[in-house]
């Protein structure tokens, strides 16, 4: 059969490249045509066609999207035009909501089959979406266990199979390099390591970064060190981290989570990644002080981490503040450290998480659901 796949950011490239190996293991004969990037490239190599690199499609912000309008509005006619003439037997939407909402709409429209990898996270901000997403899917796929009664209250039978961030943990986990190995290829010294992860998007470097260095001032028997990643310019990093201790490696965020004794994360999918590999974690969120004043209008739910929706409490403290500071960081991180009182208590509950979330080869059997409900079966929990 033929599968047109969009992703258009790094995380969906990771999981469109593992879903491809999936389809491929279930339908050997498997055709591909795809937006996407190097990982779902890679996976596709001798059955598919990359057509557009996400690197053209990352959009994101408000003034960002509006500045390029034209831009995006060229793209959806463009992707909408391939998929009609190529045909294929399920176009496969991953996540990325702004662009895929309305290519599923075109695909259902021109009778095609669509089956929606990742839902939207309409459960925390723009529910609207929910009424697109019964319109135009036919299959919704989701990640997350709490998401299936969420659905089933519109009236969506949604595909729960597990999450696929355990397949792309457990597929570097032996690759991941030793202590020892990770220090020396980086410089660093013998201290324990605290990760920070400031996201990977410029806006979130600039709100998130400041505070976390200013708390790594206050722990001096830890070294702090960056998750930074390439595609954003180094002098973004630089202007923050000059004159302080904190160092930053880059493109290294699963080597540096490996090693670390704790993190400081900030909030979205990294959060869970950091949990799932067993890393006590503070979450930080900084936000507009407007925004603080109306989270509790514009948020549908209690907690902005993945940790902490999925279990249904806070068992990762969140920081979501305007005006986080230096001797709050340091208050919630130094219990999570080695002989820390919260430490045990919180590996305890990542322990929970791992069974909730489920084991890994998610992205192998959401594949092979697809492939029954495709050739007339159905897709069941």
């Amino acid at each position: 059969m033929k599968y047109y796949l969009i992703a258009g950011e790094p995380s969906g490239d990771l999981h469109g490249a593992n879903l491809i190996r999936g389809l491929r293991k279930a339908d050997p004969r498997a055709e591909f045509r795809f937006w996407g990037g190097d990982r779902m490239a890679a996976a596709a190599a001798g059955c598919g066609t990359l057509v557009k690199h996400y690197r053209e499609t990352s959009f994101f912000g408000f003034a960002n999207v509006l500045r390029h309008l034209r831009t995006i509005r060229r793209q959806i006619a463009e992707c909408r035009r391939d998929i009609r003439a190529w045909h294929p037997d399920a176009v496969i939407p991953i996540d990325y909501p702004g662009f895929n909402l309305r290519i599923a709409r075109d695909a259902h429209e021109a009778g095609l089959r669509v089956h929606y990898y990742i839902a939207p996270k309409v459960w925390a901000w723009k529910e609207w979406r929910v009424k697109q997403l019964r319109r135009y899917v036919d299959r919704l796929h989701i990640i997350f266990p709490f998401e299936r009664d969420y659905f089933r209250r519109f009236g969506i039978e949604p595909c729960f199979a597990g999450n696929p961030l355990a397949d792309a943990i457990e597929e570097r986990r032996p690759t991941l390099p030793t202590g020892e190995a990770f220090r020396a290829a980086h410089g660093l010294d013998d201290r324990p390591i605290v990760a920070l992860l400031a996201g990977s998007r410029a806006t979130e470097i600039r709100a998130n970064l400041r505070p976390m260095v200013e708390a790594a001032r206050r722990i001096p028997d830890r070294q702090f060190v960056v998750a930074g990643v390439s595609w954003l310019d180094r002098r973004l990093y630089e202007t923050i981290l000059s004159d302080t201790p904190v160092r930053i490696v880059e493109d290294a965020t699963y080597e540096l989570l490996h090693v670390a004794e704790a993190a400081i994360v900030t909030s979205g999918t990294a959060t869970l990644e950091t949990a799932l590999m067993g890393i006590p974690e503070v979450v930080l969120y900084r936000i507009p002080w407007l925004y603080e004043k109306l989270r509790p209008l514009v948020l549908r739910i209690p907690f902005v981490s993945l940790v902490n929706i999925n279990l249904g409490r806070e068992a990762v403290r969140e920081l979501v503040t305007s005006a986080p500071t230096p001797e709050l960081l340091e208050r919630e991180l130094r219990p999570l450290l080695e002989g820390g009182a919260e430490r045990r208590r919180m590996l305890a509950d990542f322990d929970e998480l791992r069974t909730l979330i489920g084991p890994a080869g998610a992205s192998d059997r959401f594949a092979r659901r697809m492939v029954e409900e495709l050739r007339g079966g159905t897709a069941t929990e």
